[in-house]
Order: structure tokens, then sequence, then C-alpha cells
């Protein structure tokens, strides 16, 4: 649908074979507590090329001072949790018990992971996402204290440059995404690095 933009399915379910192959076709549920699972795939769709990540005067200071601590899935759970939390600027949570379930059988499976920043002990700030083949697939980020989520998100896009990715999908556009650099590409040229890159090889290491 165009409105709302990208709506392309109702129903189903979230076993994680339906979650790969929704990925792997440019989809991702998105939905409320009280609707059914709705499936969407946004004409244009929100990305982030890793060479275009934009790193703010006060963020590069941080990451200069190594203010945080940052590990690779340490703590699934505890991050899809927090993002699950109510937010000051929203109703309710579209990260149900379901969708956390969901996400967690997938991080079983090698296909989510999660990022954890912390600071002193403490989680601070972190956010999780699929990884497959050279693409990472974001979901969601969260912050405790300033600026962890962009210096969690900052490190996690140098550790996926490192590791031959090529993009990171961000979905729907938001102004948090669009100043760490996240732009909009037509969604025929998004199928496009889907065909080309879902079956490549990463060198991502998610040991931390």
């Amino acid at each position: 649908m165009r409105d709302p933009n990208g709506l392309l399915a109702a129903g189903g379910d979230l076993s994680a074979d339906r979650l790969v192959q929704a990925y792997r076709h440019g989809c991702f549920p998105w939905f409320s507590e009280g609707q059914p699972i709705l499936w969407w795939s946004p004409d244009p769709r929100t990305v982030l090329f890793p060479d275009e990540l934009h790193v703010s005067r006060s963020l590069s200071k941080l990451l200069r001072q190594q203010r945080y601590q940052v590990t690779l899935d340490q703590d699934f759970a505890a991050v899809i949790q927090a993002c699950a939390a109510p937010r000051d600027y929203a109703d309710g949570t579209w990260i149900t018990q379901a969708m956390q379930d969901a996400y967690l059988e997938l991080h079983r499976r090698g296909f989510a992971h999660s990022v954890e920043v912390w600071d002193q002990g403490e989680l601070v700030g972190g956010l999780y996402g699929l990884a497959m083949g050279q693409l990472f697939f974001g979901e969601s980020m969260f912050s405790r204290a300033d600026n962890a989520s962009k210096y969690g998100f900052a490190t996690l896009v140098r550790h996926l440059k490192d590791s031959g990715f090529v993009l990171i999908d961000c979905q729907m556009p938001t102004d948090h995404l669009h100043s760490l650099g996240a732009r909009a590409i037509p969604r025929n040229e998004f199928a496009g690095y889907l065909a080309r890159h879902l079956d490549q090889p990463s060198g991502a290491n998610w040991v931390c």
C-alpha cells in the first residue's frame, strides 16, 4: 500500500522460519498489541551505508575518550527487553512479548544479534537486529545515558564495515537515524542489495 506506506500483508505467525524468509524478501513485522501481525516493505527504504556514517563532534569526543564499554551478544534478552520498555514519546510498544520471544529464538539460531553499551557495569544503551550475508537489518535501540545508543550504533557500524558488510537496513525514517547518516533509497534498489549480498559471506565475529 502507499498509505500507509509499505503495508504488505496481515496475519501469519512469528515463527523463526517465516521471519527469516520475510527478511530475505525485504519484509519485516511491525504492529501494536491487539493488532494482527502486520508485514511491511516501504518504498523508499531507509538505509545506512557504512561509509556514510555521520559522527557528530560530541559523539566523536565520547568515542575517543572510550566513555562507554561496548560488547556484542552478551545479553540479548536484556537489550530487547529494554527496547520494549515504555518511551516518553510513545503510547505502548510494538515489541510485544510475542515479538521478544520470536527474536530470542532468532538469536538462538544465530540470526539476531545485540550490541550492549555499559557504563561501569551498568547497561545504559544498546540495539539489536539481524545479520544475514553482508547485510544487517536493524530493529530497535534504546538509551539510558547521553548518546549511549549512538555510541553503540557507531561502534557496530565500524565493526560491520571491517567485516565486509555493505548496507544496514533502518526500515523507517527517523530524525535519530538521519542524524547518523541514514538516507532513503528506492525499494527496487534495496531489493538489488538483497539479491546480491544476502548469500555472500562476511567476516563478522559476534563473540566479544
